[in-house]
């Protein structure tokens, strides 16, 4: 660690301490040159989940998107916001293994991991998100989908 004061890339580390429930190191060090003592700080360096969009674009991941999303779909459906909560917390999760390697996730695959959890969840909240996400352009699109969702054939 090169000392702040003179330069010198030679110290000691004289004292470690956890911080932020393990989220970083605080390190008090002695420069073996000038014997100033300096501060230091480890952390770990998380890189965000991008979201790729469908024209190829990459954008940070918003769980206040999702969030949106399924509130508008969930309105006035008999659903608390603590289950709205852990539906989030799902789709959130599962999109994190999902991007594990890449740090990168389809907005398609997004959208049918909401899909699905809200087919288990609500399917006239399921109907309300599809008619968006998927951009039924006809009233023939929207009743097949209805159709496929009361043969149990959805998400």
């Amino acid at each position: 660690m090169k000392c702040p004061y003179c330069g010198s890339l030679e110290d000691k580390v004289i004292d470690s301490r956890t911080l932020a429930n393990g989220e970083a190191i605080r390190r008090r060090r002695e420069c073996l040159s000038c014997s100033l003592r300096f501060t230091s700080y480890e952390r770990i360096e998380e890189k965000p989940l991008l979201v790729i969009k469908r024209d190829g674009r990459r954008e940070p991941f918003e769980r206040q998107k999702i969030e949106r999303g399924l509130v508008r779909a969930l309105e006035k459906r008999p659903v608390s916001q603590m289950s709205i909560e852990n539906l989030i917390n799902e789709i959130e999760d599962e999109a994190a293994e999902h991007a594990k390697a890449s740090n990168e996730i389809s907005s398609e695959d997004l959208g049918r991991m909401v899909l699905q959890k809200l087919y288990s969840l609500d399917k006239v909240a399921y109907i309300r998100f599809a008619s968006v996400y998927r951009k039924y352009d006809t009233l023939d699109e929207f009743i097949r989908e209805i159709e496929r969702l009361e043969k149990g054939q959805g998400a």
